[in-house]
Order: structure tokens, then C-alpha cells, then sequence
């Protein structure tokens, strides 16, 4: 294939993935980019928090940042109440964005650069039959309601956990959560109480293998759970949530209702031939903290740069090979390491009360507070002091002793069938 025409690359999707992507993707005379989103002003579920790296790297604007959290209110099993945040530094902040708002944002700016933005429902993807086969988009448009199919040379899929790319080139299942969230109205002196803060809820009453959230937003809070093994109580363990925090919603309106899956691990393969899989598509989300923003965006990101700086070093579209040493390598030399440590910790701490009770307890620790905040706020694993990772490990060790002696047993639940579904 050669620079006789230019290369059209399709992305699919126009959340923090698919629009790095596109913007990645412009700048090339050589390559013309267009990003299909279904819903211009889609409210994704999501606690919306992203890192302050994020800020300065993706040059985002700070009126797309809802509030700045500062402080961090964890609460055990036991209602016991631990805050976090003094190890912070005065400019340092988690932003929390609304969806809508951080989507559109990037969206717009791809198009501004250079990319093609279809408001369309991508239904199908066929894959090439052949190196000289080109893959068929097929879309509804559904202003007009009417189906149109394009010819793309290469596909960037940042189409979600239910990706239809992912399942067209065969890139495998995975296991994933279900996240829930009530967006809430409360008074402007209830708000007060959320002007900086953010609270985190554990407990097997609000979610046997996660937390739950109250994340501050605009105008409103945003209050939701999540669960993998036991999708089916989501609404219970979400009505759990609201009675944990009751007090401080209070009088409260309900103002949107939203669900969603969240991938649990990656998937099995990320890049085949001439189709590479981004953010959720990809399974881009940690354990432990759910977070997945950063991640979609910075993965998006890598993978536009690879196929733009290939087609202009090479006048080729990368192959499978090539994209996979380009873009999958290096993002899981990058961040593979976070998302061991999360799993490890989401194993270790959410799986009973009395861990959960025991995670809490840490969680007074200024070391603990430390290396928690700065590996989230600057995505890279922290934690260089020997000593005190040893004085850690046996206060860990002291933590899960006094949890076991507070708490009793979780709830029992049953879930065989529905727990093997996977996406």
C-alpha cells in the first residue's frame, strides 16, 4: 500500500479515547481522520475524576473542571471516618469533570484540528479479507435515520466496553463490572460540605468487591457503586449507598440515573492486523480505584501518534507487529506496573469487612496518604523508601488483625450463572 491517496483511518467512539486518537491522528497530509461518536452530548456513567497530570499534559482548560478535591473522606464498614489530603501540596488537586463536558471538550478539539466528527451509530465492522481489502464501516445516522457504509484502511476502536470492533477482529472476552450512579441536586449549604472533598464508601452493604462513591460535581453530587461478581444486586447495594450518606443528601432530587460496564483486565489481543483497540475498548481500567479517564485518553493518544508517525516516517500504515512494538509495548511498559499493585491491593483489601475495615485504618498513614496520592495524581508507582514499606507491612499486618475482631462476616450471595457472562 502506498501514498498514492491518502490513508483513511476510522475511529470509533468520542469519548477521552477515541478523540486522543483523532487529534493524534491530525497534522498528516497523509492520512484523513474520521471519529464516529452516536451521541454528541453523551453523559457517560462516570465518578469523572481525572489526575492533575492529565490537566497539564492534555492541555484541558480549567472551566471543564467542576471542582478541585482536595481532601478525601474514606469510610469503613463500621462508619469509621479517615481524611486524606494533608500530604497534598497547595497546587495539587484531583479535578472532577462531567463527562458531557471533558468529552465534548476533546472532541471539539480533534475537529478543530483536523478530524472529521460523523454523528453516527456505528452497527457493524466487517475486517479485510485481504492486505489490500479495506474494512467496512457500516452506521446509521440518526438524524436522518438512514445507513451508509465506509471504507477505512485502519480502525482505531475507542468504542467501549461493548466494542463491535473488538468483536469483529477477534480480540477476545473479559469480565467486567457494572458501575451505578445517581446524579443528586442538593441544597447550595449541603454543597458546602462537598466544596472540596470527595468521600469513598466500603463495605459489603454497598459493594461486596468495590467501593462506593460521592464525587462532587457542578451543581450536584454524583452517588453511585459498582460490583463484578454480583451484577444482579446493583440496585440493592446502591440503595445501600444512598442510606450510607443520607444524612448529607438529604432532601436531595434525583436528576439523572446512568449504568454502565467497566472491563475488568485487558483484552486478550489489543492489536490485529490493521485495527488497534484503545481506553475501555481495550480494558484500560485499574482495579481498586476503577479509574479509566486518564488511562483512555493517554492510550488513545499513544496509539494515534503510532500510525501518524509511522505513515509519515515509512509511507505505510504500520502492521500488526509494528503497532504492537509502537503503541501496546510501551503503554504496559508504562503502566503495567499500576495496574499490578491495584489488582494486588483490590484482592488483599476488598474482599471482606475485615480487610476493608483494616484499609481504612491505613489509610490515617501520611506515608500511606503520600504514596497513594502522588501515584494517582502523577501515574507512576511511588513508594522508594525501604523502611518504611517495611514498618508498612506490619502495620498492614496489625490493621487486618483489628479488622477481623470489629467485623463479622460478609453477606452471603449467589450469583453462578450470571457471573460467567463476559463482554
Amino acid at each position: 500500500m502506498t501514498l498514492e491517496a491518502k490513508f483513511k483511518v476510522a475511529v470509533l467512539g468520542g469519548g477521552p479515547s477515541g478523540s486522543s486518537a483523532a487529534d493524534a491522528l491530525t497534522g498528516n497530509p497523509n492520512i484523513e481522520v474520521t471519529l464516529f461518536e452516536r451521541k454528541l452530548d453523551n453523559a457517560k456513567p462516570c465518578g469523572g475524576a481525572i489526575p492533575l497530570c492529565m490537566v497539564e499534559e492534555f492541555n484541558l482548560p480549567i472551566e471543564i473542571i467542576d471542582r478541585k478535591v482536595r481532601k478525601m473522606k474514606m469510610i469503613s464498614p463500621s462508619n469509621r471516618e479517615v481524611d486524606i489530603g494533608q500530604t497534598l501540596e497547595p497546587h495539587e488537586y484531583i479535578g472532577m469533570t462531567r463527562r458531557e463536558v471533558l468529552d465534548g471538550f476533546l472532541r471539539k478539539r480533534a475537529g478543530e484540528h483536523g478530524a472529521n466528527i460523523m454523528n453516527a451509530l456505528v452497527t457493524e465492522v466487517e475486517v479485510p479479507k485481504g492486505p489490500q481489502d479495506t474494512y467496512k464501516i457500516r452506521y446509521a445516522n440518526p438524524k436522518t435515520n438512514t445507513k451508509d457504509t465506509f471504507e477505512a484502511d485502519y480502525v482505531i476502536g475507542g468504542d467501549g466496553a461493548n466494542s463491535r470492533l473488538a468483536k469483529a477482529m477477534g480480540a477476545g472476552e473479559y469480565n467486567y463490572a457494572i458501575a451505578f450512579q445517581e446524579r443528586i441536586r442538593i441544597s447550595e449549604e449541603k454543597m458546602k460540605f462537598y466544596e472540596e472533598l470527595a468521600e469513598m464508601y466500603v463495605g459489603d452493604d454497598v459493594s461486596p468487591d468495590f467501593y462506593g462513591w460521592v464525587f462532587p460535581k457542578y451543581d450536584h453530587v454524583g452517588v453511585g457503586t459498582g460490583t463484578v461478581v454480583n451484577r444482579p444486586a446493583i440496585k440493592k447495594y446502591q440503595k445501600a449507598m444512598r442510606e450510607r450518606c443520607a444524612s448529607k443528601i438529604e432532601g436531595g432530587k434525583i436528576i439523572k440515573v446512568e449504568a454502565h460496564p467497566i472491563p475488568e483486565h485487558y483484552r486478550p489481543r489489543r492489536v490485529i492486523d490493521r485495527a488497534a483497540l484503545v481506553g475501555d475498548a481495550a480494558g484500560y481500567v485499574t482495579k481498586c480505584s476503577g479509574e479509566g479517564i486518564y488511562f483512555a485518553a493517554k492510550s488513545g493518544r499513544m496509539a494515534g501518534t503510532a500510525v501518524n508517525q509511522h505513515v509519515a516516517k515509512t509511507g505505510k500504515l504500520p502492521t500488526q507487529q509494528q503497532m504492537i512494538e509502537a503503541y501496546q509495548k510501551p503503554y504496559d511498559k508504562l503502566y503495567g506496573p499500576t495496574y499490578t499493585v491495584l489488582d494486588i491491593l483490590q484482592r488483599v483489601f476488598y474482599t471482606s469487612n475485615a480487610a476493608r475495615e483494616a484499609f481504612v485504618e491505613m489509610c490515617e498513614s501520611e506515608y500511606v496518604q503520600r504514596v497513594t496520592f502522588n501515584s494517582y495524581l502523577y501515574k507512576k508507582v511511588q513508594g522508594n523508601s525501604p523502611l518504611q514499606d517495611l514498618g508498612l507491612l506490619i502495620t498492614t499486618i496489625g490493621a487486618l488483625l483489628r479488622g477481623n475482631a470489629l467485623s463479622g462476616p460478609d453477606e452471603e450471595y449467589s450469583n453462578p450463572v450470571e457471573s460467567l457472562k463476559r463482554l
